[in-house]
Formats: C-alpha cells, structure tokens, sequence
C-alpha cells in the first residue's frame, strides 16, 4: 500500500469504528474483546490515537494512562474520539517523510510509514470489533467492509512485524514447524518457522509445510487476528494453538 491509502484506510475504519459504537450503544458487550463494553472500546481506540499523535509530534512513547483518564471523563465520548481520530489524521497528513521518531516494529517501514501503516490496522479491527458489538457476534467476513489489498498489508504486518518479536506473538513449538499462510485472492503468501525460539516469518510459501493456513485475504486477516476463521482452510486444526499462543494486547 501507498502511505496515503493508510490515511484512507484510517478514515474509513474510524467511519466505521464509530458508526458501530453509536448503533451498538456504549454499555454493548464486545463479543470479540471479552470484559469490554462499547465504550471500554471506544476509549481504548481513542486513547491510541492521541498516543500515536504524541511520539508523531516527538513528545516520546509515553503509557498513554493521561489519555486514557481523560475518556473516562469526556463528557461526550464519541465526541471526543472524533477528535483524537482527526488529530492523527491531520498529523499523518503533515509529517516529513524523513520524520525520526521511534518505531516498535522491524518491518523495513520507516517511521512515518510505520505508524500510519500500524494505526490503520489497529483501527480496523477494533472497528471489526464494534460491528461484533452491533451484531452480537464476529462479523463474517463478507459482512465487513475490508478489501483484500488492505487485509494483506495487515497479514504483512501482523505476520513479519509482531509474531517475531520476543515479548508479543509467544507462538512457539518443541517441534519444529512450519506453517504457511496463504491469501487465496492474491498471490501473497508467508512462511513461519515455529520452534522453541522467536518465530522467523519470510515472504513466500515453502514447499510441503506442516500446517498451512488458507482462506480469502480478508477472513485470514480477522483469523490471524482472533476475530473469527469463517472461510479459512486449517486442516490440521494450528488456529486452535493460535488463539491460545498468540494475545496481541496493550502492554
């Protein structure tokens, strides 16, 4: 993806984000973020924002525990949201390409790129998870409004981004493994070598793996990201171990 279809993938995700919570109510039950309610949600997403905004502008990564509080108290929540959710659009929008700032992820993406990249996913599934809010349930994912090249982007990053790293994506195995993921719709497809080590993810598929993973872009998007496998091919039964070894959460 272009860094500009990330700020429209932003701006459609928080469209969606916040059209749900609004239908859904903010005492909702999230289905697909256990002991959440809507507006549990809705501050946690709009707390993220405005951190983002902080280590863009080069105040540093901060906790994010300010931003938090202040949701607690905002008078008018989805108000509130929609002005973190601007700002970060705004911000996005204005940044040099050659901005220095932290990043967290080693996926070769440069700052800039990187956190407009990480904040378009990180709002698209929670605007996943306020639809399962609305409707009771994990949407499916024709129900979504996900296109394939974003889903791949996301399996790009959650896959060589957050599975390696020591602290995040504990998907390991006392037996070698090898696991491939593959987006029937698109040519894009990943190898992880599971063992008792950091997972080493590579680009392309290996010949004869021991699990593969295969499905539509967008339903191994919601999968890998524990939002429901509908139309995923997982013959050996790995996404069990999955959702069990691999808790993306707020640290």
């Amino acid at each position: 993806m272009e860094y500009e279809d990330y700020g429209e993938a932003l701006g459609l995700a928080g469209t969606v984000l916040r059209a749900n919570a609004m239908s859904a109510g903010l005492d909702a039950k999230v289905p697909t973020c256990p002991g959440w309610t809507v507006k549990d949600l809705v501050i946690h997403q709009g707390m993220v924002h405005r951190w983002a905004v902080d280590v863009l502008d080069g105040r540093g990564m901060g906790d994010g525990k300010a931003h938090h509080k202040a949701g607690r108290k905002a008078k008018d929540l989805l108000d509130w949201f929609d002005e973190g959710w601007a700002e970060l659009l705004h911000v996005l929008g204005s940044v040099p390409a050659d901005l220095d700032v932290p990043f967290f992820l080693r996926t070769g993406d440069s700052p800039r790129v990187g956190w407009a990249r990480r904040q378009a996913h990180e709002t698209a599934i929670h605007a996943v998870d306020a639809m399962a809010a609305r409707l009771g349930r994990p949407p499916q994912p024709t129900e979504t409004w996900l296109k394939p090249p974003v889903a791949v982007d996301g399996l790009d990053e959650l896959l060589r981004g957050f599975i390696p790293r020591k602290r995040i994506g504990q998907l390991r195995s006392p037996q070698p493994t090898v696991v491939v993921v593959e987006a029937a719709d698109s040519d894009a497809a990943w190898t992880l070598n599971v063992s008792g080590e950091p997972t080493i993810t590579e680009i392309g598929a290996a010949d004869s793996p021991d699990v593969l993973l295969r499905g539509p872009a967008v339903a191994l998007y919601l999968a890998l990201w524990n939002r429901g496998d509908a139309l995923v091919e997982d013959p050996t039964g790995f996404l069990d171990k999955w959702r069990q070894d691999v808790v993306i959460s707020w640290a």
